[in-house]
């Protein structure tokens, strides 16, 4: 089994090149942050769209990040003041679940939490979608 990933770029400059990384991929990622409820927008309005269209079978788990400031008291007032508060994990799975995510995870780099489960996830997911 081997493990290679690729980060690829967000920015429009690399629309047209981005898809040549999408061959042969057994699993994606596609990452958006607990305390920011427009990076998961994002991720439907831009990333799910062109990853059904260029990578139809390929397992999609959806990755929560930093999620040690979920509860952070700085990062939860400044949310309030603009409307907004961070996704819970209900949210996540269900916003997993309306994409057609093989699954949903939270992690936290900060502090190294659910990184493995996120790893042992996208394994599991390409070697199912194997069979």
């Amino acid at each position: 089994l081997e493990l290679e990933l690729w980060d690829t770029a967000g920015q429009e400059d690399f629309d047209r090149l981005r898809p040549l990384s999408y061959p042969d991929t057994d699993v994606l990622l596609l990452c958006f942050s607990i305390v920011s409820p427009d990076s998961l927008s994002n991720v439907f309005d831009r990333w799910v769209p062109e990853v059904k269209k260029f990578c139809q079978d390929v397992p999609i788990i959806l990755v929560g990040t930093k999620r040690d400031l979920r509860t952070d008291a700085q990062v939860v007032d400044s949310l309030r003041r603009m409307q907004q508060k961070p996704i819970s994990f209900t949210d996540g799975c269900n916003a997993a679940e309306d994409m057609g995510a093989y699954g949903y995870c939270e992690c936290s780099s900060r502090h190294n939490e659910g990184i493995v489960q996120v790893f042992d996830m996208a394994i599991e997911a390409a070697l199912k979608s194997k069979k």
